[in-house]
């Protein structure tokens, strides 16, 4: 049996040292090279796109910080303006030296705190349509960026 076994197997160990030494067509080396240079140009192009992508992320992030900076110094500015305006009514109010003339302070500083009120909102509303059309003009840009040179 080990006679029929070797015979049977020097088939094989024929076709393995032919395959061993067989050449490799030019065709087949030349198709495996121009996938592989394809294949990192290809690598090279998405991580200049994921660059892209993480540059326009930290740009609208930072534009997002900067603005959120901006909001929060206002909202601050506009506390402090309204506890200076209300200490200073208080003060002309202990002035007064009748009710008629207390009656007036009282209605002038609720005129002008209603005149800064409508002023708040108006520009608080140009603001934000300012910053709405920005913002959705950088987002645009940005994707563009990304887009026209992923493409």
């Amino acid at each position: 049996m080990t006679t029929e076994t070797n015979t049977a197997f020097e088939g094989f160990k024929d076709a393995f040292k032919n395959i061993q030494n067989m050449e490799v067509p030019e065709s087949a080396r030349e198709f495996v090279k121009k996938t592989a240079n394809t294949a990192k140009d290809r690598a090279a192009e998405v991580l200049a796109g994921s660059e892209r992508v993480t540059a326009a992320l930290e740009n609208a992030a930072t534009e997002s910080v900067t603005e959120a900076g901006k909001i929060s110094r206002n909202i601050q500015q506009a506390i402090f303006q309204d506890a200076e305006a209300f200490f200073a009514g208080i003060e002309k109010l202990a002035s007064a030296k009748s009710l008629n003339e207390a009656v007036q302070i009282q209605s002038d500083m609720l005129r002008a705190r209603g005149e800064v009120f409508v002023s708040r909102a108006k520009a608080t509303s140009e603001y934000l349509g300012k910053l709405a059309a920005n913002s959705a003009k950088s987002a645009q840009d940005n994707f563009a960026k990304v887009y026209n040179k992923t493409a």
